[in-house]
């Protein structure tokens, strides 16, 4: 009889749980944010608004994929690349010193270009569009020179690309 009686106080206790999270969660919406029972309609399918943007990056105006991307800093180019296509695994021209390490990228076609730099690890994808140059600019600091290394793309054949390695 007593494990009768825990397990009915169990079963009150995880009902009360329950009921009380479901309480929380209706009493922390808004009238426009409370789900509604009905399957939505084809106007009210889950489509981005016009003012939401893809994951790509960004947008710069006057970007190109026709000539590299400009350096930021007043430091050293060590790659400098313009009007790729697809996939490219070109060597660093100059020892990566210790400190800064920037790479912009700049891409137009439809699909994803992933970029790695090796021996230092840094490795990030951008996603680029047909139409538009898709624009990122990603550093890190260096502890440590490294005597030689490599900036790999990987990229759909459609699309073209720029790059500007700098330190």
């Amino acid at each position: 009889m007593g494990e009768l009686i825990l397990s009915v106080a169990a079963r009150r206790s995880s009902s009360f749980a329950i009921s009380a999270v479901a309480a929380l969660v209706l009493t922390g919406c808004s009238e426009q944010e409370k789900p509604s029972s009905a399957a939505p309609s084809a106007s009210q399918s889950a489509r981005p608004s016009p003012t939401q943007t893809s994951d790509r990056t960004e947008r710069i105006e006057g970007e190109s994929v026709s000539r590299a991307p400009k350096p930021v800093n007043d430091g050293q180019v060590l790659l400098s690349v313009a009007s790729k296509h697809g996939n490219a695994e070109l060597p660093l021209t100059k020892e990566i010193g210790a400190g800064m390490l920037a790479i912009q990228v700049n891409c137009q076609g439809k699909g994803t270009l992933n970029v790695t730099v090796d021996p230092v690890g840094l490795s990030f994808p951008l996603e680029c569009v047909n139409e538009e140059v898709s624009s990122t600019y990603n550093e890190v600091h260096l502890k440590r020179a490294r005597s030689k290394g490599t900036v790999q793309i990987t990229a759909p054949s459609t699309v073209r690309w720029a790059l500007t390695a700098e330190q």
